[in-house]
């Protein structure tokens, strides 16, 4: 005991010997009013200086851990010394088995944890090894990170309120940041008459408290299939019954969606109408309007998902849903700039009708009480400098190398039936039914490449078996052209 003490580099050394007194304390190695070494004795044990060992005996004594008696020494605070209870319970007895205190915690896991745990991807997915060509991801690249100005975005918003900043924020969020957003959906087209907006932990937490707003009568909602599986998996996490509705190459199959609607209630409609994920289709203005009509006559809220709508390489900009609604409120729409600026900021956004977001901003206020203030200020001071349109020029134009590098490959090298992707990180590939891209990726993952199975898409289990997603945002140039000639040449040997 002491000197097995492993000292680090990376952190003050007075409080690596704390942290160690501490575990022996909690673990019960040292007991109440035990004496503790001197700071000499300690010292030499260690060593380490004896001035570190008394920064942390005074550390450990105002932390209730030890006290002090003159001319005696140190010793371990009765209270603060470890105590294993011994428990007697009988088998089965509260939870217990008979080894005292174990939990099966598979037995009290609610349907909703296990439901989420099933649909997990990240857990169920084929990891890329070191070394191989993902096309898995589509984040930002890194590289592209504009580190300086964010550094003085940060230095600017904390010389001016950064005490604010550190302390508790609004459920609401930060005013600046949605007085900013409001005139940033305002240039998209929207009227703003009688909307207002939510700050959120991103995409996936806006989402969330939307479902968990709006009531359900049917238990059914509608989308596009394939769509986005993160929203698959909040929708079927919260009950919802599924209807997908085919796509073609201008957005979702109005006739079908017709039928769809015909054939009994939904609750909610979930679109993705730019940049669609997973087939990177952009909705046509035609069938924007149709769309929101077909829609609003049956009274059913659509939740639009913004997903991507900057980056647009070639062709007019396309409103989003909620700007061709007018003052309709119906459209909830889920804003984020995770896919375009910096993920590991988590702020998204809300905008919708008014009283629709006074009971989300209770929902919210209940959960998380408020998206990081620190996060929501630094991206509002890195957008209100003017930072974001330069970004984003430079952005595009690597991501449409890159795009029209992948579209390039794609039709060179890939035995595919059909390809989609409008703009974007990411492409969209049929191949022949007979061909399952599960069995494609398994086949590349031994060569060193993976990608995503598009059936993780689709609404019904056995649907999209031939498709995957390619996504190209983070990989380098030559590795574009390398994998996706593996995935082809691969293909072309399983298909004979």
């Amino acid at each position: 005991m002491y000197a097995d003490i492993k000292i680090a580099d990376d952190r003050p050394v007075y409080i690596q010997v704390k942290d160690y007194m501490k575990r022996l304390i909690r673990r019960g190695a040292l007991q109440g009013d035990q004496k503790l070494p001197s700071t000499r004795e300690l010292s030499a044990l260690m060593k380490i200086s004896r001035n570190t060992v008394v920064t942390a005996y005074n550390e450990l004594e105002e932390e209730g851990y030890i006290y002090a008696v003159q001319g005696k020494g140190n010793f371990v605070a009765p209270g603060a010394a470890g105590n294993v209870s011994e428990l007697s319970y009988e088998e089965g007895e509260s939870g217990f088995e008979d080894d005292g205190g174990h939990i099966d915690w598979r037995q009290r896991i609610s349907r909703y944890a296990s439901e989420a745990e099933r649909l997990d991807l990240m857990k169920r997915g084929i990891r890329a090894e070191k070394g191989s060509i993902s096309f898995t991801s589509i984040a930002p690249d890194e590289k592209l990170f504009d580190l300086h100005n964010v550094k003085r975005a940060f230095m600017d918003r904390m010389s001016i309120e950064g005490e604010v900043l550190l302390n508790y924020g609004y459920a609401k969020g930060y005013k600046p940041l949605i007085d900013f957003l409001l005139r940033y959906m305002e240039n998209k087209g929207v009227d703003l008459t009688g909307k207002d907006i939510l700050i959120t932990n991103g995409f996936t937490e806006g989402f969330d408290i939307v479902l968990s707003a709006l009531g359900k009568s049917s238990g059914r909602a509608i989308c596009e299939n394939p769509t986005h599986n993160t929203a698959l998996k909040n929708m079927k996490l919260h009950g919802y019954s599924i209807t997908g509705v085919d796509m073609e190459a201008d957005g979702i199959d109005l006739k079908r969606l017709e039928t769809e609607l015909d054939s009994g209630e939904f609750d909610l409609a979930y679109l993705v109408p730019s940049y669609h994920n997973p087939t990177g289709i952009v909705m046509s203005p035609e069938k924007r309007i149709e769309t929101i009509r077909l829609l609003s006559s049956r009274g059913i809220p659509i939740i639009e998902d913004g997903f991507n709508e900057e980056l647009r390489y070639s062709g007019s900009h396309v409103a989003p849903l909620i700007a061709s609604a007018g003052r309709s409120n119906n459209v909830i729409y889920l804003g984020s700039y995770s896919k375009i600026l910096f993920p590991g900021l988590r702020v998204g956004w809300v905008l919708a009708d008014k009283e629709l977001i006074g009971y989300l901003e209770s929902i919210k206020r209940s959960r998380t009480i408020h998206t990081s203030t620190l996060d929501q200020s630094l991206l509002y001071q890195y957008l209100h400098n003017g930072n974001f349109e330069k970004y984003l020029k430079r952005a595009k134009a690597e991501y449409k190398r890159k795009y029209e590098l992948a579209i390039e490959s794609c039709k060179a090298y890939l035995p595919l039936r059909k390809l989609s992707g409008d703009g974007g990180l990411h492409l969209f590939i049929e191949f022949d039914e007979t061909l399952p891209t599960r069995i494609l990726l398994e086949a590349c993952t031994r060569k060193g490449v993976v990608f995503t199975p598009g059936d993780n898409f689709y609404v019904e289990e056995g649907q999209g078996r031939h498709t995957m997603r390619l996504g190209f945002s983070r990989v380098a140039d030559e590795q574009i052209v390398q994998g996706i000639r593996i995935i082809g040449d691969t293909a072309r040997e399983l298909m004979g």
